[in-house]
């Protein structure tokens, strides 16, 4: 059994616009029943903060809805200890790129705390694969 942690943009394009998805991607999501999917509740956070400032088109009536329709597709990963503490390891002064995001870092934390794959469609995450993250790229 292969698991996979889904960044923020993966959610929203299985969600609303599976065309963004590519070959690859789609078929672990759709078609691989030995797949185990989870999604950040940092993600489910920047997915409920984007919908009430209207940044995302999606069919959701309330932002109470989110949630639930995640849950109904995805397992929560909730944050814990050790993913804060990876997070608190992970060097991102030596990379080569601008990658400030914080809710990434704990999103590539915790996939490199639980052993599981990270999907995206961000190609800075690659520079975190020499801090052991296993991660497959999206190409949109």
């Amino acid at each position: 059994m292969y698991r996979y942690l889904l960044d923020t943009n993966i959610v929203l394009f299985f969600l609303y616009n599976q065309d963004e998805l590519d070959i690859r991607v789609r078929d672990i999501i759709v078609n691989d029943y030995k797949a185990r999917l989870y999604v950040s509740m940092i993600s489910v956070q920047e997915i409920i903060h984007l919908y009430k400032k209207n940044k995302i088109k999606t069919t959701w009536k309330r932002a109470e809805d989110i949630l639930p329709s995640i849950e109904f597709n995805f397992e929560i990963l909730p944050i814990t200890r050790e993913h804060v503490l990876t997070y608190s390891k992970l060097s991102i002064q030596e990379l080569h790129n601008d990658h400030n995001d914080p809710n990434d870092h704990l999103i590539i934390a915790q996939a490199i705390t639980e052993r599981m794959t990270l999907i995206s469609s961000d190609s800075k995450f690659e520079d975190y694969v020499m801090q052991k993250l296993d991660f497959i790229f999206n190409c949109r």
